[in-house]
């Protein structure tokens, strides 16, 4: 349902604006002062390096990667945090703040495992331990998450595919999803910069999650009626003193 407010598209919710502060801070601060000037080796702890969580336990990195990005190109981080603003808020405002956040970190974790997961197979494959050695970063794991919720949930709603074209966002979602495979096929796990396996992963885990999230869900209110009609009592007053017949009740 659309707003009749012109300004509503405009508006933040409250985690979408702490995930953006953060991602900012983090972007400027560690990255840009620290690691740049001062040159303290934050990336080289927090970003998502496969081999140092597969064999170095360092599985922190499954989330931490997600809050950094690119200090070349600072629209690598403009991107992600605009996607997040025009997708989040909906989002947010119609699961709720915590578990909007449970979400995102999900699907980031998620696109993490299966990138990993990618890597290992093509080093077991291949050969070479240079995919498990480069570093990911960036948010665009939980932001594909993200869109793919979009599209299920707020399929109809019309987007702009490159600001231009018109489309509903359940085929914006496929088109994105396809450029992303293609992309991946022609360039290879280590053929490009991007990490569009990443990207994938982020697809298939926000996808995964929210059919996760809806069977759970059905699971609890079938446990919920279950219980109600277990406690459901037929009770009878046929004594000579009613009046009113029999009398029914839960």
């Amino acid at each position: 349902m659309r707003s009749q407010n012109p300004m509503a598209q405009f508006q933040i919710s409250k985690m979408v604006k702490y995930l953006i502060i953060i991602n900012v801070v983090v972007w400027f601060l560690f990255q840009v002062i620290f690691e740049g000037y001062i040159k303290m080796p934050f990336t080289q702890y927090f970003a998502l390096y496969p081999g140092k969580v597969l064999f170095e336990g360092a599985v922190w990195q499954l989330v931490t990667y997600s809050f950094l990005h690119s200090i070349q190109s600072i629209g690598h981080l403009l991107f992600n945090l605009l996607t997040l603003w025009f997708i989040g808020t909906e989002l947010e405002n119609r699961w709720g703040s915590r578990s909007f956040l449970i979400f995102y970190l999900v699907s980031a974790v998620g696109a993490g495992l299966i990138y990993i997961l990618g890597v290992s197979s093509y080093h077991l494959i291949f050969g070479g331990t240079s995919a498990l050695r480069t570093p990911v970063l960036g948010a665009s794991g939980a932001i594909y998450g993200l869109m793919m919720a979009y599209g299920i949930l707020f399929g109809d709603r019309m987007l702009h595919f490159m600001m231009l074209f018109p489309m509903k966002a359940k085929y914006f979602v496929m088109i994105l999803g396809g450029i992303e495979f293609l992309s991946l096929v022609s360039g290879g796990v280590m053929g490009s910069e991007v990490a569009y396996l990443a990207h994938l992963g982020g697809l298939a885990s926000g996808y995964l999650s929210l059919k996760a999230w809806n069977a759970y869900l059905q699971h609890e209110w079938r446990k919920k009626t279950k219980k109600r009609n277990r406690n459901l009592k037929l009770v009878v007053d046929n004594t000579e003193d009613s009046k009113k017949g029999p009398k029914y009740w839960n």
